[in-house]
Parts: structure tokens; sequence; C-alpha cells
């Protein structure tokens, strides 16, 4: 039997029916931000201030929230060397490692990743093979091969000599197993015109894209994982060739033609995990005007509000007074 005094409330109730018994709920939380992992490209090196940019941008927006920009060598000299020489899956299990040694935030939630230019198509094998104690949120790239390369257009400085080497030996040397174990874009190089040989030497792309006959379910199960996969293709792109590379797009080796990722193979069987990401909206397409990596302030604000904002916690349900 109710107490007089828990009787109460529901009398006033009764004699007021005009009045708004208010109950007490469940404060929510602001919404945390979450950490933000960020990959340079080819020729590039972590000490570059563009990069330490990227990730004041980012905290200017999500205040603080953690950056974490990879380098895969203290040296800058060595870490810009490492993105034109070195073993690709080898380099994407030393930042796996380097990742599950990070502190909280990174180990207490999940990241957000961003890939600049071959950047993007290294954390993607990151997501497909890391395991991660949280899987990533999002995963936003910025001009990545992610179909590969069948022309190696480097802008290389006269004196620049790595550049100018990896290019010389790119072309005529691709498909042997140096090359597949140290040239690091022949490892991400695809001609749809020579897929054999693509499909028999290649040591990274032919792997993490799972385009060989038997199928690592894990890359799928893991990549399906994410909230987005978001792809940012530069307009009047002449480094990355294919550009369409970057939407996952392929290329009819007969007429030349571009073959959408909706309708390709690698979709449609969804070898990846594509296609269903695709179904429940987290598959982004978007673009941007400019040149290979003409990255403005601006642009890169308005993606990280786009496809970083943090998201809020549920609310909570009301408590109700123990005496009702």
């Amino acid at each position: 039997m109710r107490s007089p005094a828990g009787l109460l409330p529901l009398l006033l109730l009764h004699l007021y029916p005009s009045c708004v018994l208010t109950l007490p709920t469940t404060p929510i939380p602001p919404p945390e931000p979450h950490p933000l992992i960020i990959w340079h490209g080819l020729g590039d090196t972590f000490t570059n201030p563009s990069l330490q940019s990227l990730a004041d941008i980012y905290t200017t927006l999500y205040p603080h929230a953690s950056t974490h920009i990879i380098a895969l060598s203290p040296s800058d000299s060595s870490d810009r060397t490492s993105t034109f020489l070195g073993h690709v899956p080898a380099q994407v299990a030393q930042v796996c490692n380097t990742l599950l040694s990070l502190p909280a935030p990174f180990s207490s939630t999940r990241p957000h990743l961003l890939g600049l230019s071959q950047g993007g198509q290294f954390l993607r094998a990151l997501v497909q093979t890391c395991p991660l104690p949280h899987p990533p949120a999002t995963l936003l790239t910025f001009g990545s091969q992610h179909s590969g390369i069948s022309k190696f257009l480097p802008s290389c400085a006269p004196s620049d000599w790595t550049c100018k080497t990896t290019a010389a030996l790119l072309d005529h040397k691709k498909w042997s197993a140096w090359a597949q174990h140290h040239l690091v874009p022949a490892q991400y190089f695809r001609d749809p015109a020579d897929l054999d040989s693509y499909l028999n030497y290649s040591e990274f792309l032919a792997d993490i894209n799972n385009e060989r006959p038997v199928k690592n379910e894990t890359y799928k199960h893991n990549l399906q994982k994410l909230d987005k996969f978001v792809m940012y293709i530069f307009e009047d792109d002449k480094t990355v060739y294919p550009k369409e590379s970057s939407w996952f797009d392929d290329v009819d080796p007969h007429t030349g033609q571009l073959i959408k990722l909706r309708d390709t193979a690698l979709y449609k069987e969804d070898w990846l995990g594509l296609k269903k990401l695709d179904k429940k909206a987290g598959l982004i397409f978007d673009a941007m005007p400019g040149h290979h990596m003409s990255l403005s302030d601006d642009i890169v604000k308005e993606a990280f509000i786009k496809y970083f904002a943090p998201v809020p916690p549920r609310k909570g349900k009301a408590a109700l007074p123990e005496e009702l």
C-alpha cells in the first residue's frame, strides 16, 4: 500500500490536471571528439608544416581532440624516402603496431582516419588488417589510388633523384620481385590491360583489394565496421592516372571507358564489403576543384565538419521517482 506521502503527487495531479509534473532526466554529456590519425602521401614527410596545419584545423574545430601524424622513421629524410622505397605490407604492419601502443584516447575510443594520396589506400589496408581495440569510425581519403595507377606521372624536381629513379624503375621493372618488395608505387600499380601480371606479381594492391580467387573475409568484415568511407577526387588531377581511382573506379581495357565502382565485380560481388557499406549510406563520393593535393583550409574545414563531427550520445531514459 502506498504511503500518504507517496499518494500526494497523484492527488495533486488529479486535483490540478493542468499542472505539469517535471520528471528528472539523465543529463546528456557533450559529444567527445574522435582522435584523428593522418597518413601522408608520396614524397612527403611527417615534419611537413602542412600536416600539422591539418591537425590544427581539426583541433580548432573540435577542442580537446587528439591527433597523430604517422611517421615510418624518426628522421624526416628517412620518412620521405620510405614513401618511395619500402615494402608496403610491412609498413602497414609497422604502423599498426605503433597505433596499438598509443595511449588513450587512441586506445579507448574509435578514431577517425585521414589519408592523403597513397596514404589513403595504406590506411584502408590498416582498417582491413589491423586489430585496433576500437574499429575506426570514418576513413576519409583525398586523391587516393584505391583501384591503383596504370601510369606513373610524378612531378619530380630536377634534383630529386629518389623520385626520378623510382619513375625509371617503375617503367621497366614494376613486376620484378625486387620492385614489388621495395618500390612503393609499384605495389599499387594496376594496368587493366595486363591484369594477369598484376594478379600474379602484385604484393600489395591485388591482395588488399581482394581481387584474387581466394577472398580474405577478414578484409570485408573489418571494412564494413566503418560508419563512413569518404573518397574525395581532385577534379583536375594530372598526377593520379586514372584520377577516378580515387573513387575506386576501373577502366575497361578494350574501350578505355571508365567503369564506375558500382558496376564492377568488386562491388557487385562485394569482395570488400563496399556494397554493404553503401547500403547503410556509409560509402560517400565527394569532389573538389584543383590539381592533386591542392587542399585549401576552407575545403578541409568543410570536409571535417561534414564527416568528422562528433555524434551526440543517445538520450538517457527519464528517471522516475521511486514513490510514483
